[in-house]
């Protein structure tokens, strides 16, 4: 059993097992699991013909479902490896690990936008871009799609990574699983439309609760990456409508001296935003030298779980 390991190194080491090789596209994903329970729960209980108290209660009930079947196979699988031998144990965690992470997986969506981007075919940038946002990419320009390329990988760091790894460390497989079952839910049902503000309640608080740290350490990550960005991630951050998007894109705007934010479109609607830094919006280079960053910030996350790994052991 690898109980013997520091816990930082072992998520040190989940995160550069995603990293090299991601999650086979063959495979189905756990989070695909989480997203079919919630969708089951959400058909059975978030009917119309309920008051929004019982919609809001029964979605309370939904999230602690949720907590329970994902920290309970958490649980179950660390049991599981404290009866293995060592090294079966640690590879069993290591990969158990990394299907909670998406450090690979993010670089990847964001390349497949930024590759025909820079080659001025826009309606594959279009397309790919619509992997990964909800807005309406019909229609969008260069700076555009660009834009909002970069405010997914800034947020997504968050989600994706950061969060992840946090409660990885504080929680192990349980933590891990948690929290991916929150975020998961709560980008299904945590959203303001009357469909989903009673039912998605509970999901859209959990999150903004168990991703309050992260965001932050994601922000400063991000602008350690870019080598600034400090200036607009702390002016800026608090005008997202979210208590914690706002700092990885206002970090991310600054670090690459682009504007970010602004109106986008949903559904046909167009939707105000706020802007995040003072300069032009992004180009297509500038997609490019926000994977970079996110690379840095990516190692810098590695180099704090190392030394992190240092400090557990004493």
């Amino acid at each position: 059993m690898p109980a013997s390991l520091p816990t930082p190194w072992i998520v040190a080491g989940a995160l550069l097992v995603e990293g090299a090789v991601g999650w086979p596209r063959r495979l189905s994903h756990p989070v695909v699991w989480i997203g079919g329970l919630i969708e089951m729960l959400e058909r059975r209980w978030n009917g119309a013909e309920r008051p929004a108290t019982t919609r809001r209660a029964l979605g309370v009930l939904t999230l602690a479902i949720l907590l329970l079947v994902a920290g309970g196979a958490g649980w179950g699988l660390e049991k599981l490896v404290a009866v293995t031998p060592f090294w079966s144990g640690l590879v069993l965690l290591l990969l158990c690990g990394a299907t909670g992470l998406a450090a690979r997986s993010l670089f990847d969506h964001v390349r497949a936008v930024a590759r025909p981007l820079k080659a001025d075919d826009l309606p594959a940038a279009r397309q790919a871009v619509g992997m990964i946002v909800g807005r309406d990419v019909g229609a969008m320009d260069e700076g555009e799609i660009a834009a909002a390329a970069l405010e997914s990988l800034a947020e997504s760091f968050c989600d994706g990574v950061v969060a992840p790894v946090f409660w990885f460390v504080i929680g192990g497989l349980p933590g891990l699983f948690a929290y991916k079952a929150v975020n998961t839910a709560d980008s299904m049902i945590g959203h303001m439309e009357p469909r989903w503000r009673a039912f998605g309640w509970a999901a859209a608080r959990a999150d903004d609760l168990m991703n309050w740290i992260p965001a932050r350490i994601a922000g400063v990550l991000i602008a350690l990456g870019g080598g600034q960005g400090w200036r607009i991630m702390w002016r800026d951050a608090g005008k997202h409508a979210s208590p914690n998007a706002g700092w990885p894109e206002a970090a991310m705007a600054g670090a690459l001296r682009v504007r970010l934010g602004g109106p986008v479109r949903y559904d046909g609607v167009v939707t105000h935003r706020p802007d995040f830094g003072d300069w032009a919006p992004p180009r297509a280079h500038d997609l490019r030298r926000g994977l970079r960053v996110y690379g840095v910030a990516c190692g810098l996350l590695m180099l704090l779980l190392i030394a992190g790994g240092f400090v557990w052991a004493q």
